[in-house]
C-alpha cells in the first residue's frame, strides 16, 4: 500500500479468504483507526484507492483522507460510487463527517483565501475545467501522457521539453503554478460540492442527516465559505431558517463570527424575510444587535491595522446590523438587563482606550515632525540659496527659474505641515467618544498624514532644487547623488505610512464591509 504497488497488493488479496475484510480491518497496532485504503489515500495512491473502493464503515473516513491530502478527483470518484458517504459519520462516537470536512476546509473555497491585486488578476483568467470527465478516463489519459514523454528521446522534443521546463520555472518563481494548484483546489471542491448539493436535493434524508447538513452549514459560516452556503441552501432552502443548539440562526452565527460575506447575504432576501431574522432572539435570550455588541473574535481582528481601526470595523458592524434590526427593538434588555448600546460599550471599553492611545502617539510624532518642517521652512523662506543682492536686496538667483521652483515649493511645504500639525492637534485634543471612530477620527488622521506627506515631498523639491541652482555650474556631478539620496525620506514615508493611509481611506470611503447588491439567492 504505501509503494503504490497495486498487482502486489491484489496478488496478496487473491490468497486471502476474505480479500474485503483484509483492507478493511483496523490495524490494531494503529491509534488513529485506519485502515489499509486510509494508508493509499495519505500516500495519494490514487489508483489504488481506485481500484479496492471501501464501503464499509470506514468509508467516510476514507474521503476525510483524500479531501486532506488534496486528493479532491479520488474522493469526488469515491462519492460517486457511494453518495450517502458524504454525510456517513466515520465512527459510531464520531461527529466528523466528508460534508463537515468541506465545510471547514480553510483552502477549499476562494472565500477562504486572501488574494492580492495581481493574483487576483492572474487567478480570474486562469481557468480550471470542472470534472465533466469520469475519473477513470483522467487517469488513463494522464498516464498515456506520461508513458509517451518518456519514449521521446529525440532532440526536438528533449528542446522543447527544456523549453517547457524553463517555462515552469518561471511561473514557479512568479507563483504562477502555486495560483494554477489553488483554483484547482477551489474548482474541484466546488464539483465536489455541487454533487453533494444535488445529492441534498434530490435525496430523503432522514432527520439524522439532515442534522449532519445542518452543523456542516454553520462550521462553513464559522469559516466565511459563502459558496457552501449558498449551494447547501439553494438544493434545499429551509436550511437557511435553521438554528443550532443555542437558536442562533446563520445570520446571527455570521455577526458573532464577524463573517461580512455570509452576513451579506441577508441582502439577498426579501423585506419581510430581513425583519424576520433581524427579529430572531437567541436562547439565552439575545437579539442580532445584542450579538453585534460582542467582541469580534481576535482571528477576525488579524488582518486590520491597528486598534483604531478595528475599532472603526465593530463600529460599522453594529451600525450595519442596527439597521436590519426594527427600530422597536433597539432597546430591549438581554438576560443581564443590558441593552445592545450598553453591552457594546462594555464589551469594547479595552479596545477603546487602545485605540485612543493608539491615535494619540501617531499624532503625537506626526505633530513633532509637522512642527519641525513648519520651523526649517520657514526660516529657509528669508535664508535663500545664494543670498541676496546687497543694493536691492532681492535674492541672486531671482532669475532662473528653477529659483522659482524652490520658492513655490517651500511655500507648499509650509502651508502643508502647518495644515498637518493644526490637524493632529484637533486629534489630540478630541473628546474620543465611540462614534468619533467611524468617520471623524479616521477623517482626521487621512488629511493629516497626507498633508506630512505633501509636506515633506516638497521640502525635498525645495532642497534638489536649491542643490541644482548652486551646484549645476561648478560640481554638476554632485546633483544626481544628492537627488536619490533627498527622495530616501519620501520613499521610506510611502513604505512605512502609505499602507495605513489606503487601508484607513478604504476603511472609511471605500465600497463598505457589505455587499448590499447581494441578488436573490434562494427562494423559499
Amino acid at each position: 500500500m504505501i509503494n503504490g504497488d497495486c498487482d502486489k497488493v491484489k496478488e496478496c488479496l487473491s490468497q486471502l479468504d476474505n480479500p474485503y475484510d483484509a483492507i478493511t480491518r483496523v490495524d490494531p497496532r494503529d491509534g488513529l483507526g485506519c485502515t489499509a485504503l486510509h494508508v493509499a489515500a495519505w500516500e495519494g495512491h490514487a489508483h489504488i484507492v481506485k481500484e479496492l473502493p471501501e464501503h464499509g464503515w470506514h468509508g467516510a473516513q476514507l474521503i476525510i483522507d483524500c479531501l486532506r491530502a488534496k486528493e479532491l478527483d479520488m474522493a469526488l470518484d469515491l462519492l460517486q460510487r457511494c453518495p450517502i458517504l458524504a454525510i456517513n459519520l466515520t465512527a459510531e462516537n464520531s461527529s466528523s463527517t466528508p460534508i463537515m470536512e468541506l465545510a471547514g476546509m480553510h483552502s477549499a473555497f476562494l472565500s477562504g483565501t486572501q488574494l492580492g491585486f495581481w493574483q487576483k488578476l492572474i487567478y480570474n483568467r486562469m481557468h480550471i475545467e470542472s470534472a465533466n470527465l469520469s475519473i477513470h478516463a483522467t487517469y488513463a489519459i494522464i498516464s498515456k501522457q506520461e508513458d509517451d514523454r518518456h519514449n521521446r528521446m529525440d532532440l526536438t522534443h528533449s528542446i522543447i521539453r527544456l523549453y517547457k521546463e524553463l517555462i515552469n520555472g518561471l511561473l514557479k518563481l512568479l507563483g504562477v503554478n502555486q495560483l494554477r494548484k489553488m483554483k484547482w483546489i477551489h474548482t474541484r471542491s466546488t464539483d465536489i460540492l455541487c454533487f453533494i448539493s444535488e445529492m441534498v436535493k434530490v435525496g430523503h434524508l432522514t432527520s439524522t442527516q439532515l442534522d449532519i447538513v445542518k452543523t456542516s452549514i454553520f462550521k462553513a459560516v464559522e469559516h466565511g465559505h459563502i459558496e457552501f452556503i449558498t449551494h447547501i441552501c439553494q438544493a434545499h432552502p429551509p436550511f437557511v431558517k435553521s438554528v443550532n443548539e443555542c437558536q442562533t440562526n446563520i445570520f446571527q452565527f455570521a455577526v458573532e463570527c464577524r463573517q461580512n460575506e455570509i452576513y451579506s447575504l441577508i441582502y439577498g432576501l426579501d423585506k419581510e424575510n430581513q425583519r424576520y431574522f433581524g427579529s430572531c432572539a437567541t436562547k439565552y435570550p439575545e437579539l442580532m444587535l445584542h450579538v453585534a455588541g460582542s467582541l469580534s473574535p481576535l482571528l477576525r481582528f488579524n488582518h486590520i491595522h491597528g486598534a483604531a481601526l478595528q475599532m472603526q470595523r465593530e463600529l460599522q458592524w453594529f451600525k450595519e446590523v442596527e439597521k436590519i434590526v426594527p427600530l422597536a427593538l433597539h432597546e430591549i434588555p438581554n438576560s443581564d438587563g443590558m441593552t445592545p448600546h450598553e453591552l457594546f460599550t462594555k464589551n469594547h471599553e479595552n479596545l477603546k482606550v487602545e485605540a485612543k492611545n493608539s491615535m494619540k502617539g501617531t499624532a503625537s510624532s506626526c505633530t513633532v515632525v509637522g512642527a519641525l518642517i513648519v520651523t526649517i521652512m520657514f526660516a529657509v523662506a528669508f535664508i535663500v540659496p545664494g543670498g541676496n543682492n546687497g543694493n536691492t536686496g532681492a535674492p541672486m538667483f531671482i532669475a532662473k527659474k528653477l529659483f522659482l521652483v524652490f520658492i513655490i515649493s517651500d511655500t507648499l511645504s509650509l502651508v502643508f505641515s502647518t495644515t498637518s500639525v493644526i490637524v493632529f492637534l484637533g486629534i489630540l485634543t478630541s473628546r474620543f467618544a465611540e462614534d468619533d471612530f467611524l468617520t471623524n477620527l479616521p477623517t482626521k488622521m487621512l488629511i493629516g498624514l497626507f498633508t506630512l506627506f505633501l509636506s515633506i515631498a516638497a521640502m525635498m523639491i525645495a532642497f534638489s532644487s536649491a542643490l541644482i541652482v548652486m551646484l549645476r555650474e561648478e560640481h554638476s556631478w554632485a546633483i544626481a547623488p544628492s537627488i536619490v539620496v533627498a527622495c530616501i525620506p519620501v520613499g521610506s514615508f510611502i513604505w512605512l505610512q502609505f499602507p495605513l493611509l489606503i487601508e484607513t481611506f478604504m476603511s472609511t470611503y471605500g465600497s463598505g464591509v457589505f455587499d448590499k447588491k447581494v441578488k436573490p439567492w434562494v427562494e423559499f
